[in-house]
């Protein structure tokens, strides 16, 4: 019975497989260079950088993948082990190469052969079972989970070399080397060495062995045009700050002090101690590094805004607005920033800041609207202002983007009734409505099968 239930579940692991729910990641500094990174890559796809995502989600394993549309999720684990911004371009355009060549959709294609090969031995072997063959059963449904297992991997490693292909030449027509590609195979396959993978069943995985991977792209790479083009130092040393930060932000105080000691006085071991120190309950400590990283930059947004963030945390907004008034100009009103921005102003409780904090708020949430905090944030505003039907707006704005279709249903509904009809904003909450209710019918209707 065992051997029954793991080929019925394998049936359904290859039907579908969820995305495991993961932290994301939000900081304007780090989407900043993301972005910046990877625009020529997303143009040699044939893609749009105004549709393309680049996702960071907070993870320690050395991972990338898109789960569907375009959109790429970056682990936070392989932001920190990179040398330098050219591997993590590497990656995206492997990423980029199964967005183009729409392998999450065809991936249900590749599952149905799996499925039949699984369901077919699952048929047969009960039947094996019901005639007394019990031994023969059971080795018909393992001898069918394996071949149905096989058909799938084999599937996946076919679409991984396609992405790898595809890769080298996005990389190839950007005129970004292919060096830092093929040097991040070669991490992966030290790892592979390191924890003794040294006799892995290739037909077993789902990519191909990165030995492989590495002998397959080298003469493709290398005989690139731009093999030898040098990368832009500017961005790895972006990336050393945004190291520097996650770090600080992610791991335990100890460790980033023990990485980033006092005697360290470089832009980056401030920014790192600044969040160490902000993470361990030293606000005093932070917002000493957060000054050492003023000196050495007065405006610049990402260190004015991390110096506004800790100050607003320590229950100063007050005290918060200069820099992170200025921050917000700076960066052009950047839609995280001015969130924060718009936060510190509506904790003044002052009344006198609450017009400002919508304008600012409203900018935000109209130039990246995927923001929950933020419609929080213009939620309050409105409510703080008396305006209840956009302030119901905003939080049916934030629990459909939390997956929360009831209150957002509710909200919407709500704001509807008070609202001018057919005006912008009434549309806007009809849809939420409207969306938000066929989840819910959709939700009833799987639970009753």
């Amino acid at each position: 019975m065992r051997k029954i239930i793991a080929a019925f579940t394998l049936c359904v692991l290859l039907m579908a497989q969820p995305v495991r729910a993961q932290s994301l990641l939000r900081d304007a500094e780090t989407e900043s260079l993301l972005n910046d990174m990877s625009k020529p890559l997303i143009i040699a796809a044939g893609l749009s950088p105004k549709d393309v995502r680049i996702v960071l989600l907070q993870d320690s394993s050395i991972n990338a993948f898109v789960a569907g549309g375009q959109t790429v999720y970056i682990h936070s684990g392989l932001i920190a082990v990179a040398d330098n911004t050219n591997q993590i371009q590497g990656v995206i355009a492997h990423e980029l190469g199964h967005v183009a060549d729409g392998h999450v959709v065809l991936q249900s294609d590749g599952a149905k052969p799996a499925i039949g090969i699984a369901l077919l031995s699952l048929v047969i072997g009960i039947a094996a079972l019901a005639a007394g063959a019990g031994d023969a059963g059971a080795g018909i449904i393992a001898a069918g989970q394996q071949a149905a297992q096989g058909k799938f991997l084999a599937f996946t490693r076919v679409q991984e070399a396609t992405a790898d292909a595809s890769a080298a030449r996005y990389l190839d027509q950007s005129g970004i080397s292919g060096k830092g590609f093929l040097a991040f195979f070669k991490k992966l396959q030290n790892q592979e060495y390191r924890y003794g993978y040294t006799n892995i069943d290739p037909y077993a995985q789902s990519h191909p062995l990165s030995g492989e991977r590495v002998a397959t792209l080298s003469q493709t790479l290398q005989s690139s045009a731009s093999w030898n083009t040098r990368g832009d130092p500017s961005l790895d040393d972006r990336l050393k700050r945004i190291q520097a930060k996650l770090e600080g932000y992610i791991e335990e105080p100890t460790r980033t002090l023990r990485d980033y000691p006092l005697s360290d006085r470089s832009v980056y071991a401030h920014y790192a101690r600044a969040y160490a120190y902000h993470k361990g309950g030293y606000p005093d400590k932070a917002d000493a590094e957060t000054e050492a990283l003023i000196r050495a930059a007065p405006h610049d947004p990402y260190f004015l805004e991390i110096r506004g963030q800790i100050l607003l945390e320590a229950g100063k907004p007050r005290e918060a607005l200069v820099p992170l008034r200025e921050a917000t100009v700076v960066s052009n009103y950047q839609p995280l920033i001015a969130t924060t921005f718009g936060h510190a102003l509506i904790a003044t409780e002052d009344k006198t800041h609450y017009a400002e904090a919508e304008k600012v708020l409203r900018q935000a949430v109209a130039r990246d609207d995927d923001n929950p905090f933020a419609w929080f944030q213009l939620g309050t505003v409105y409510e703080l202002q008396g305006d209840q039907a956009r302030a119901l707006l905003a939080t049916a704005e934030r629990a459909s983007l939390t997956g929360d279709p009831r209150t957002a249903a509710v909200s919407a509904r709500g704001a509807m009734q008070a609202l001018p009809p057919n005006s912008v904003d009434w549309i806007r909450a009809q849809d939420i409505a409207l969306a938000s209710q066929n989840e819910i019918d959709d939700s009833k209707g799987k639970r009753r099968r």
